[in-house]
């Protein structure tokens, strides 16, 4: 499927006068909020994650919950949401949430990856803000549709990747700005920690009974039927199958590349080329490194940019090939920026430190912490922007889904035409820019 005509003919049939979207109905505009100034938001996926993510949002006074859809309905997932919101009205089925489009404004999207664009773009289309997961979506397709969605709807989006918005990551993006360590020659980035929800290296045989309080077929949604194993997929383990999420890279690269993007101001990569351990075609590589070359610009020492992503328990970047004494003590996770004057290390979600006989005597001045969450709802009443809205993280989620795309033609060299939305002479990389759905569950615009 060509990349460029399917999110056109997604775009061209929402537009459409009369057009229905996905679930039926018509487009209808949100009003931003009630009658009382306050933003009715649903959560769609309340467990896990969701459960943070709503939490935090509802901390806002001029935000109401109005309801609460899991298509697991147990009390760890969706009973304890139900007795903090009692008032709001419970689904388990995300299609019939955008049937009742006149009850609420915005919608927070805290599924598996897989489902994100297949549940936040028809809301967009019926004029809901939208507060979605990282990664923003499954496939590069996907992600390109998001951003053109959100700019075509003209609603408020965020992604949620919060460390953006600690004071942390916001104080690393002001030093670069500065000029603190002069011109940026390269940046390498890792996640190093275990892969704790790979429990298996192919797909188990047999099935298990599906507890009553879970709607598998829902659950599944877009991707391929399979049966239910215990464990193995929800409500965590997902993120170690291709059908649900894009594995260590898609879980942190969003996160830890994130800082990298805002300081070093990036938006597309020119080429990718990735190693990884070999994989089947059902659970992600143990480890991979993806080389990313962006364009350079005022930032940068050169007309172009390495950067590097390592993942993978223990996979790093060297002391040596850092230029640091074998003494600095390195994060678990996070990244290096190389510049002229001095190296900063961002560490994920700790403060940044600044290395090197020219840098380490400057003080670092702490940038305030704001809340990613509230920000979004209060954008969504006309108060401030989205700081990680989907014009920024839409590219962001793409650059991290092409490393995937890499990955999966490890030792290929790809160059990205971000213009096109497509991997120059490559049809076999353009054709994992998207995926099958499967038969029932297909949305609307693809």
């Amino acid at each position: 499927m060509a990349f460029r005509s399917s999110r056109r003919t997604f775009l061209a049939a929402a537009g459409a006068a009369g057009a229905a979207v996905a679930v039926g109905a018509l487009p209808t505009r949100s009003r931003g909020a009630d009658a009382n100034g306050k933003l009715r938001v649903v959560s769609i996926g309340t467990g896990g994650k969701g459960r943070s993510d709503l939490e935090e949002t509802a901390k806002s006074d001029r935000v109401e919950v109005v309801g609460l859809c899991n298509v697991e309905q147990n009390k760890e997932h969706f009973g304890w949401a139900v007795e903090k919101f009692p008032k709001a009205k419970q689904y388990k089925d995300w299609r019939k949430v955008l049937d009742d489009a006149g009850s609420f404004d915005a919608v927070i999207v805290s599924t598996p990856d897989h489902m994100h664009a297949p549940i936040a773009l028809p809301a967009m289309v019926l004029g809901k803000h939208v507060y979605c997961q990282k990664p923003l979506t499954h496939t590069v397709n996907e992600a390109r549709q998001m951003r053109e969605a959100a700019a075509k709807f003209k609603v408020v989006t965020q992604m949620g990747n919060q460390i953006r918005s600690h004071a942390v990551y916001r104080t690393a993006v002001k030093l670069v700005h500065s000029g603190a360590i002069g011109k940026v020659r390269e940046v390498h980035s890792w996640q190093s920690g275990k892969l704790g929800w790979m429990l298996v290296d192919d797909r188990p045989t047999g099935s298990d009974p599906v507890p009553g309080s879970l709607d598998w077929d829902a659950w599944l949604g877009v991707a391929p039927e399979r049966p239910y194993k215990d464990k193995i997929y929800a409500p965590f383990n997902w993120r170690a199958w291709q059908d649900f999420s894009s594995g260590q890279l898609g879980d942190f690269g969003c996160h830890i590349l994130d800082p990298v993007f805002s300081a070093l101001k990036l938006s597309a990569p020119k080429t990718i080329v990735a190693e990884s351990t070999p994989m089947n075609s059902e659970v992600w590589m143990k480890s991979c490194t993806v080389s990313y070359q962006f364009p350079g610009n005022e930032l940068t020492a050169g007309p172009s940019l390495p950067v590097t992503w390592y993942d993978g328990e223990g996979k790093m970047p060297t002391h040596e090939k850092l230029g640091l004494p074998k003494e600095t003590k390195l994060p678990g996770s996070g990244s290096a920026l190389l510049g002229d004057k001095g190296t900063l290390l961002i560490p994920h979600v700790a403060p940044p430190q600044l290395l090197g006989e020219k840098v380490k005597d400057t003080k670092i001045e702490m940038e305030e912490h704001r809340n990613h969450y509230t920000d979004w709802a209060h954008a969504c009443l006309g108060d401030g922007k989205a700081t990680s809205n989907f014009d920024y993280s839409g590219p962001l989620t793409e650059t991290v889904l092409l490393g995937i795309v890499a990955s999966r033609l490890a030792g290929e060299a790809l160059t990205w035409d971000a213009a096109e939305g497509l991997v120059k002479d490559n049809s076999k990389a353009n054709s994992l820019l998207t995926k099958p759905y499967r038969k029932g569950w297909e949305p609307k615009w693809v």
